[in-house]
């Protein structure tokens, strides 16, 4: 559903004020809560009078753009918004560098002079926002790839953008190279930049990564049903476009291959909180013509997760913690959230839904400034959601897609944390949320 040209406006300039979901009154006559919640932190959500976001009381957003917006380059927003990392700008303002999971077969293109692959319509466009949350200008920063679905920002402020695609070339598609990298997009760029796949982090269906700043180490995920979790071992830190070493996780003690999905004949294998040591196994094959990245993997005893997604990094007590979602994991296939912590080699569940009203399929996640985790969801829902988990894995709604059944992505925070940016992913709105995030 396309937002009409005067309602996008209408929300896109209106003042912080304008933008509120609701007032005290109308907060106390028409709250309701959508959902089952573990705690309520921020309180129940306000249904928006616009239809586009419901949230906490005391929580506003603007509209930042929507697909169709004509860019500073001359060219149309392309649709599809995906993945999305924030990084600091010059002068006050926030970089945003943004996903578009486009086919070949897409309505909407990213569209650039330099393509990677003369007939791919996916890549990313870059964001500059102000200090006000509004936004100054936008452009495409790269083309000619498929499907970028999310990936992660690194400490040397960069974005790496993820396929998860592993197209190759035949008689008939069309295509000219092969499809299943990551490229890496510096969030400074002011033009489309050179698309330049980094081959030896692998050539699978990848969806997000994490850096260790202490290491250099890039963790990765990728999008399947028996998909791996995976590092990439830099030969210098910081230039990955150099070469290095992919591995994959085996937990120790578990059988080889284990399935980490805890249905079935895996049912209560993995219990939250519990704790495993880890060890890697190198892939020797990390370009392969064929999909088969994971099979070697799996062949030398790396443990399958169900549909790896989003990844992020976070620092507690001087170490280096990872927390990434498994979409389709869990007893009801409903999701799961891991924690692998670098520095003690050890991985744990986290949190896991038993029931859609807990998770709806977790995807993208962003680690808040203030510990919790935002989860955006991408289930069957009609009510699809934002989640915040807390440090004690305890779940709690922080807004609601009120427009349609599409997914939320790309949440992240800006560098002073105080804006959460986050989009739907249809028909590719991106949007700012603040207000009161340090209430305990």
């Amino acid at each position: 559903m396309q937002l009409s040209r005067r309602k996008f406006f209408t929300l896109a300039g209106a003042s912080a004020a304008g933008t509120v979901l609701a007032s005290p009154l109308e907060g106390l006559i028409a709250r309701k809560a959508f959902g089952q919640v573990v705690v309520n932190k921020y309180g129940n959500l306000i249904p928006d009078t616009n239809g586009l976001l419901d949230l906490p009381h005391g929580f506003q957003y603007r509209v930042l753009s929507q697909t169709g917006t004509i860019m500073a380059d001359g060219n149309p927003e392309p649709g599809a918004h995906d993945g999305m990392a924030a990084f600091r700008g010059p002068r006050g303002t926030t970089i945003l560098v943004r996903n578009h999971e486009l086919s070949n077969n897409s309505g909407t293109e990213v569209r650039v002079p330099n393509r990677y692959d003369a007939i791919c319509k996916g890549g990313t466009t870059t964001l500059v926002v102000g200090s006000d949350r509004r936004l100054i200008k936008q452009f495409a920063s790269l083309g000619g790839t498929i499907r970028n679905c999310a990936g992660g920002p690194t400490p040397w402020g960069s974005w790496i953008t993820c396929e998860e695609n592993v197209t190759v070339p035949t008689a008939t598609n069309g295509v000219t190279k092969l499809h299943g990298y990551n490229f890496e997009v510096p969030a400074s760029a002011t033009s489309p930049v050179e698309p330049v796949p980094l081959v030896a982090m692998g050539r699978f269906n990848h969806e997000a990564v994490a850096v260790d700043p202490k290491t250099g180490y890039v963790y990765q995920t990728e999008d399947t049903g028996d998909s791996l979790f995976y590092r990439f071992i830099p030969k210098v830190p910081g230039k990955l476009a150099e070469g290095g070493v992919l591995q994959a996780l085996v937990i120790n003690g578990k059988p080889p291959a284990i399935n980490t999905n805890n249905r079935g004949a895996n049912s209560g294998q993995f219990k939250p909180g519990e704790k495993w040591s880890v060890s890697w196994v190198t892939i020797n094959d990390p370009n392969p013509m064929t999909d088969t990245v994971r099979v070697e993997g799996r062949n030398k005893g790396a443990a399958l997760f169900a549909r790896g997604e989003g990844i992020w990094y976070t620092q507690k007590n001087d170490k280096s913690e990872f927390y990434f979602c498994c979409t389709s994991g869990g007893p009801v296939s409903e999701g799961q959230v891991w924690r692998y912590i670098a520095d003690d080699e050890t991985i744990e569940l986290f949190v896991e839904s038993d029931s859609i009203s807990k998770l709806d399929m977790p995807d993208n996640i962003v680690v808040a400034p203030f510990g919790d985790l935002i989860l955006c969801e991408d289930g069957n829902a009609d009510n699809l959601f934002l989640r915040g988990v807390t440090p004690k894995g305890e779940v709690y709604n922080f807004a609601r897609n009120a427009l349609n059944g599409s997914e939320f992505c790309g949440a992240c925070f800006s560098p002073d944390g105080k804006t959460l940016f986050v989009n739907i992913q249809t028909p590719g709105i991106t949007l700012a949320i603040w207000g009161p995030w340090s209430k305990p």
